[in-house]
């Protein structure tokens, strides 16, 4: 995404510093999809991408219906029926139809999707642990940018339901 303030020069100082942590945010995501698809390619899982990848990681020991993926945080995209399908035909998921709603779908993973999980999971044990043992950014660090991205989504969500 490349963003350009609309205002003249002088006048964007924060609007300049917003649209760089938008652009961030976005190359970040692209990043970690980058990082997970490396790692699978090392160990030779080739057959499932690195949405799907980290869709397992995200839903760990949880059971939830395809409603709840975006809701809850585990799925960012928009094609999400579609991995659930290949996830469940590959074995890394089981799927049941709710008993009060059976309109909607359950889904947990695998033994196959827990040794995903575990491998997602590990690759960013050593991540965080290279973080800070090359001084990239401390625990510290790690908490303040955490605090910030949770403040921005917080003031997103707020301006979605003020919309309605």
């Amino acid at each position: 995404m490349s963003i350009h303030s609309p205002l003249a020069a002088g006048q964007s100082g924060v609007m300049d510093d917003y649209l760089e942590a938008l652009s961030l945010v976005e190359r970040l995501h692209r990043l970690l999809l980058d990082v997970i698809k490396d790692e699978f390619e090392r160990l030779g899982l080739l057959e499932l991408n690195a949405v799907q990848a980290l869709l397992l990681f995200n839903i760990g020991d949880n059971e939830v219906t395809a409603g709840e993926l975006k809701s809850r945080g585990y799925y960012q995209g928009s094609n999400v029926s579609y991995n659930l399908k290949k996830l469940v035909e590959k074995g890394y998921m089981h799927h049941q139809r709710c008993e009060i709603d059976r309109r909607a779908v359950r889904v947990r993973l695998t033994q196959k999707g827990r040794m995903i999980r575990d491998a997602v999971g590990a690759l960013f044990v050593r991540h965080a642990e290279g973080l800070t043992a090359r001084g990239v950014v401390g625990p510290d660090g790690l908490e303040e940018i955490t605090t910030a991205l949770k403040r921005m989504e917080r003031y997103w969500s707020d301006q979605i339901r003020y919309i309605y």
